[in-house]
Formats: C-alpha cells, sequence, structure tokens
C-alpha cells in the first residue's frame, strides 16, 4: 500500500509534538502564520490526516456578558480546528478556500471548549466540500455544531 507524503503541517506536527509542550509549540506557529487565531490562545491537542482538535479554554478574555464563551471564540476555535486539519490533510495537487460557515449554537459553553473538524478521506475532491464542525464542553455536551463550506480546486500549474 502506497503512503502518501506528509503535507508541511503534518510533517511540522509530527516533528514538535513528540517534545514537552510540542502542542502548545505546533499551536504558537500556527498562531503567527496565521495571527488572528492567537485571539484565542488556542491549543491544537490532537492532529491526524482528516481530523483536528482544538481547545479554546474559557477565560475572562473569551466571554461574553454572560460569563459563557462567547460563540465567535468557539468559531474561531473551529475554523483554526478545519484549517489546521485541511493544510494537514489535502492532496498535494488540490488546494482549498473557505466558501461559507453553517453554525447551530446548541448549548452554554460554560467550560473549556473542545473544537473538532473532520472530513473522510474520499471528500477530498473538486468542488464543494463540507467540513463537519463540533464543538463540546467539559461534560462532552454539543455547544455547537455544524458546518464549514470548502471550495476544492487543483493547483495551478507552475
Amino acid at each position: 500500500m502506497h503512503t502518501a507524503k506528509p503535507t508541511k503541517v503534518m510533517a511540522l506536527y509530527n516533528r514538535v509534538s513528540r517534545f514537552s509542550y510540542g502542542n502548545k509549540i505546533f499551536s504558537l506557529i500556527i498562531s503567527r502564520m496565521a495571527p488572528y487565531f492567537s485571539t484565542i490562545k488556542p491549543l491544537i491537542t490532537d492532529l491526524r490526516p482528516h481530523r483536528c482538535v482544538c481547545l479554546v479554554k474559557k477565560r475572562r478574555a473569551v466571554h461574553n456578558h454572560i460569563k459563557t464563551v462567547h460563540v465567535i471564540a468557539i468559531c474561531n476555535g473551529l475554523e483554526m480546528a478545519m484549517g489546521v486539519m485541511a493544510e494537514s490533510s489535502i492532496p498535494a495537487h488540490l488546494r482549498w478556500l473557505p466558501k461559507g460557515m453553517s453554525l447551530d449554537y446548541t448549548a452554554k459553553a460554560n467550560s473549556d471548549i473542545r473544537c473538532v473538524a473532520e472530513v473522510k478521506p474520499e471528500q477530498w475532491v473538486l468542488g464543494d466540500l463540507f467540513v463537519n464542525v463540533t464543538a463540546y464542553d467539559k461534560n462532552d455536551i454539543v455547544v455547537v455544531k455544524g458546518t464549514i463550506k470548502l471550495w476544492i480546486t487543483e493547483k495551478p500549474t507552475k
């Protein structure tokens, strides 16, 4: 069976995550590549092809007026999980662009939030790809659920 070469993001994660605080270092590197993500101080806790988990800690900076995690901070965590998953999973001949997001807010976010993005390997084809995203509280209650729509195209030839 032929195994595809890991993407640059997957190779970086595999290299760095072996060390103490490796996931924190990896998360900081990703946040430097896309600085807006640093606003939630994300922590990638698990990354493998077609799946990423990002933790958003409940802290004052991400609270809303009722002291729960603001849904926009959760959306940011879901988008980071999706982006890291996409960059670590997409076949080498393809590229992706986000086209939209459709989410349902299903419960109050009263704790740290675990944001999960996942697809099936066979979904990496030209056209629209709907990435399933789900945010869970510390008791595994779904607080946000939906999809992020990506547009998948061929990379241009150089």
